[in-house]
């Protein structure tokens, strides 16, 4: 484990924000567990880049470790031209490069993000859940239950409201044969997604 010291920066340069970067967005999909050391390679190799971590506080054998992660698990953000695309695949830490189409569109979600970090707000990693999504309860009275997500989640303007939401969906429970169905509000936490067969 790392010493909090050890942590590369989640914004490099870090007096910039990713606002200033120039060039292409570009998202990294690391090799297992290599997004730090990637940024540590890019940090060395001068490219700019955007790793949002969150801290994770558990307890083991009596003491409190925190941990510094990901907070997107396996995946670094990058900008440049071609050149500095070339060099990321050259750190043999990457399994693969994602190209953005919408750059304005990443540019803003990313933004978003940053300006919660800089806040000082606690991110956590959180399932991405959309409406149409076939999905099974995990946990609690309701445990298999089964049924169609019809209302995600509300994802929060972090720039307008720095309350916690609570993380709900609508689940729709379908009786096909009678072309009836009810729903349920439930936590998103209780909740998984089922992979279409």
């Amino acid at each position: 484990m790392l010493k909090v010291s050890e942590n590369p920066p989640t914004i490099w340069p870090q007096e910039k924000s990713i606002n200033d970067f120039t060039g292409q967005w570009w998202v990294a999909h690391t090799k297992s567990r290599n997004e730090k050391a990637l940024a540590r390679d890019l940090v060395n190799k001068n490219i700019s880049y955007f790793l949002p971590m969150s801290w994770k506080v558990r307890r083991q054998k009596g003491r409190t470790l925190r941990s510094l992660l990901p907070l997107f698990s396996g995946y670094l953000f990058f900008c440049g031209g071609e050149k500095q695309r070339l060099e990321v695949l050259r750190t043999n830490r990457v399994a693969n490069i994602i190209e953005v189409t919408n750059q304005q569109k990443l540019l803003e979600e990313l933004s978003q993000i940053e300006l919660a970090l800089r806040a000082g707000m606690s991110l956590a990693p959180h399932k991405y859940i959309k409406e149409g999504q076939r999905c099974r309860v995990i946990a609690g009275p309701l445990a298999d239950l089964q049924g169609i997500v019809l209302k995600a989640p509300q994802h929060v303007d972090v720039t307008s409201s720095l309350r916690k939401p609570a993380a709900t969906a609508r689940l729709v429970l379908q009786i096909d044969m009678l072309g009836q169905a009810a729903s349920v509000e439930i936590n998103t936490d209780m909740i998984e997604v089922v992979d279409n067969e």
